[in-house]
């Protein structure tokens, strides 16, 4: 970790926290480029830039609290149809940008960049620029960034449905002895573990299709700010708010009847 290099303002935040309760795995939404852009009357696309300036402050932070895994929801498939094809066009080149004026930073941050969702969908030549950066950061060791792109919740498990089939044609394996963990390995992201916080900008109450499998019992912090806006501050803010909550995972909460002889006294207390 590299706290000493956290701004004033965030140290402060920083230091309400509970190190030994840091969130092993965050999960973003970065909504709002549009947005931003609109409501100052720019293009599009200056809303873009200015959402991977925030993509690289970001990391840098979750590198310098010692952040294990931060997965950013870069670019949906369902997008990738909707948008225009000059807006498609330009996010590629500013993908392929981002990577090529940022892996020196990241190596300095000791960050590893990885990649899911069906990049071999991709431009060929903005496969090998995510190919090189990824290569080229493979042996760092600190935050594990994943970008989503041409991403899917839906898509991925249709992946991993056709992966398992594959395996249990080879392996004649019985569908009665199918377990989640089987569905897991085939997942794209097989290799991390479930996020622990997914964080939404923009105000959107909707998950968007995003980490569908991985999320069943993740928290998730809703802030109103645009993605161009968050920084490394709004972060650590999502992280505190986080430690604040007690996680179940689907079980229950501290104040239950542990025992028969308390259900039999309230049921005294009460009749």
């Amino acid at each position: 970790m590299r706290i000493h290099e956290l701004t004033p303002e965030e140290r402060a935040v920083y230091d309400t926290l509970k190190p030994e309760r840091l969130p092993q795995h965050v999960a973003i939404i970065m909504d709002g480029n549009g947005r931003w852009a609109g409501s100052r009357s720019l293009k599009r696309f200056l809303g873009h830039q200015q959402g991977a300036k925030s993509v690289q402050m970001v990391t840098e932070t979750a590198s310098r609290i010692g952040l294990p895994w931060l997965t950013l929801y870069a670019f949906s498939l369902e997008n990738n149809l909707r948008r225009p094809r000059a807006e498609v066009n330009f996010l590629m080149r500013l993908l392929k940008s981002y990577l090529e004026g940022n892996v020196k930073r990241m190596m300095d941050n000791n960050v590893r960049i990885r990649y899911i969702g069906r990049t071999h969908e991709l431009p060929a030549g903005v496969q090998d620029t995510m190919q090189w950066a990824a290569e080229t950061t493979a042996r760092n060791t600190g935050t594990t960034l994943t970008l989503a792109l041409n991403y899917g919740g839906r898509s991925e498990m249709v992946d991993a449905i056709r992966g398992l089939v594959a395996e249990m044609k080879h392996k004649h394996i019985a569908p009665s002895h199918i377990t989640e963990e089987d569905i897991h390995r085939h997942l794209y992201t097989a290799h991390m573990p479930d996020p622990d916080l997914l964080i939404r900008t923009s105000g959107e109450m909707r998950i968007s299709n995003y980490l569908l499998w991985q999320i069943a019992y993740t928290e998730i912090f809703v802030t109103d700010r645009l993605w161009p806006d968050f920084r490394g501050i709004h972060l650590l803010e999502a992280i505190a708010d986080f430690q604040r909550r007690e996680r179940r995972f689907g079980g229950l909460g501290d104040n239950v009847l542990a025992t028969d002889e308390e259900a039999e006294q309230y049921k005294i207390a009460v009749s």
